[in-house]
């Protein structure tokens, strides 16, 4: 989910046919009281009721026996989707769950004691699918997980999930309970609340492998790190794409309409870059302006993170307070700022340390694009890259990044855009043109799946050289697809402080100064972009680097000649005598 939330991903198979799991409709909590809202709450759930056609409080209290909603009958389930979890043995409470996040095309909840969460899709309000199209859209999301990505990235990283079908009185009462958390700003589109359908997938802010929510203090750390290289090809005709990364550029667009407060200066080539001090400064600067691209967990509740423009300026020192009993479990600091930087140091050592590690022994790196020779190690535009240039210095070379870990695995996703979205659209055009002369040959191209290992094994083609073919025009397009995935996913970091007997804890272990933490990393928004994006993708590329040039460079340059004409002024000019 594009900034999205702390989705996706679970073996489900592990988790829904599991007896306790479904048993999931015991444990009520007491939901969101109803007193005290504030008006646009009220409003918020007001607009719940009509998306989801909920009778008011007191016809869903008459409705109900025994103090729970009567549950619709169950439907017919298409080939491969479950029974959700609990259902079947008793009706599921929506009070259970509760709002975790969600992006601009999904919607998250998690179970209050169960390691689970449901994704649900969502849709503009005049936009409606049939239950069969809304469970392939996520059949395929599965699919593509499990063979493709998970190829890619590894089976330690990725988590599938599985499709589950649940009963529609749920779905709505869950939709109201919701309504009145979600922001805003993304109120835009309502949460699919006809057909039924949402994928299981574990909670990523607890650590993995265990399937109950565990008792010691769990802190996790969301990183969407974004593209990591800049644009080798040669079909870019835009020079500044050869020396700013498009992650700087579009900052300043961002910017100026108003989408964030102000410029970060975190830049992706800094933290992909292996050296641990660019990584830190990278790091440092995402916790300084978080934006959408770092969220901070503790037990699964969101501490620390940026949701819009109008959120309030980040507060190291409140979050330094979470994170003190973490890191300094005794003896700890006094407060104040340099009790402050020692916290904060300290998780962005401890995140490096993670992101550099390799836990996994799948089958992925089967990518060799060779991350060496192929385009500028450094951003132009990168702050740390600037400080060092205003300082005499050069920039730190790149360390590397070590081949196991998951942000080496991930550069290499991304570097599957070989082309750049500049050489890629004439190629798009190619296979559009085709398309509306042969409309029934979508389906045979796969462009909307099956993601199956014959379309995997077309990726490994990376091949460069046009044959003027639909069929390399396709490969080229379908790789672009999963480039981009790999560009806009995020990783999700568990902590948990190693408890006294960690002996039989088969989990990796990081160490900090004074304690040393369990951990886990997972990735996630991990949806194969649509195919119908690329026009968009071209568009909004010349707009930012254009808005880049016109802006920032026509600055940059303002200056330097204001400089040279200062120089000229003050020169010094020698004749022979």
């Amino acid at each position: 989910m594009a900034a999205g939330p702390s989705t996706v991903a679970i073996n489900v198979r592990k988790v829904v046919t599991n007896p306790e799991v479904a048993r999931l409709r015991h444990g009520r909590r007491r939901g969101v009281a109803s007193g005290g809202r504030s008006y646009s709450s009220r409003r918020r759930v007001e607009r719940g009721r009509q998306l989801t056609g909920a009778p008011p409080p007191t016809a869903v209290a008459g409705a109900q026996r025994g103090g729970r909603p009567q549950l619709a009958s169950p439907r017919p389930s298409p080939r491969g989707a479950r029974a959700a979890p609990g259902h079947g043995r008793g009706k599921m409470d929506e009070n259970e769950w509760g709002y975790h996040g969600e992006g601009n095309k999904s919607l998250v909840v998690a179970h209050a004691q169960r390691c689970v969460v449901l994704r649900f899709l969502k849709f503009p309000p005049n936009r409606k699918k049939t239950s069969e199209e809304i469970f392939q859209h996520l059949q395929n999301i599965v699919d593509f997980g499990k063979n493709v990505m998970k190829e890619f990235l590894g089976e330690n990283y990725v988590h599938c999930g599985e499709v589950v079908q649940l009963p529609l009185e749920f779905v709505k009462q869950l939709c109201l309970k919701i309504q009145s958390e979600r922001p805003e700003s993304r109120c835009d589109k309502d949460l699919d609340t006809l057909s039924g359908y949402a994928m299981c997938l574990p909670n990523l802010t607890r650590l993995q492998t265990y399937r109950f929510a565990e008792h010691r203090p769990i802190l996790c750390v969301e990183i969407k790190p974004k593209c990591g290289f800049i644009p080798f090809s040669s079909d870019v005709t835009h020079e500044m794409k050869h020396k700013v990364c498009r992650y700087c550029m579009h900052q300043h667009l961002k910017v100026a309409t108003g989408k964030w407060r102000q410029i970060s200066r975190y830049c992706p080539l800094d933290l992909y870059s292996g050296n641990k001090q660019r990584m830190h400064f990278a790091l440092k600067s995402l916790l300084q302006e978080a934006q959408n691209n770092l969220k901070i967990f503790k037990n699964g509740e969101l501490i620390y993170g940026c949701k819009d423009a109008r959120s309030p300026v980040a507060d190291w020192s409140e979050l330094a307070h979470h994170l003190k009993p973490f890191f300094f479990p005794s003896n700890g600091l006094a407060s104040g700022p340099h009790c402050t930087r020692a916290v904060i140091r300290e998780l962005v050592h401890v995140i490096t340390r993670v992101l550099l590690s390799g836990s996994d022994k799948g089958r992925a790196g089967t990518l060799r694009l060779g991350l060496g020779p192929q385009g500028p190690r450094v951003c132009e535009a990168s702050p740390f890259s600037r400080s060092l240039r205003c300082q005499g210095k050069n920039t730190p070379e790149r360390s590397g990044l070590p081949k196991g870990c998951l942000l080496y695995k991930t550069l290499q996703v991304q570097m599957l855009d070989l082309l750049d979205i500049e050489g890629l659209y004439p190629l798009y055009n190619r296979v559009e043109r085709y398309l509306e002369e042969f409309p029934e040959e979508r389906k045979t191209l796969q462009i909307d799946g099956p993601y199956d290992e014959a379309f995997y094994q077309k990726l490994l083609d990376l091949s460069t050289e046009d044959d003027g073919t639909v069929a390399f025009a396709l490969t080229k397009v379908q790789q672009y697809r999963v480039a981009m995935t790999a560009k806009d996913c995020s990783i999700m970091i568990a902590l948990s402080p190693c408890l006294q007997d960690a002996s039989s804890d088969q989990r990796p272990v990081v160490p900090s100064s004074r304690s040393r933490f369990a951990f886990s990393v997972s990735v996630l928004d991990l949806d194969l972009k649509p195919y119908e994006s690329i026009p968009h993708q071209y568009k909004l590329d010349g707009k930012i680097v254009n808005y880049y040039s016109k802006t920032v460079c026509a600055k940059d340059n303002a200056v330097m000649s204001t400089r040279f004409k200062e120089s000229e002024d003050c020169t010094l000019v020698l004749h022979k005598v």
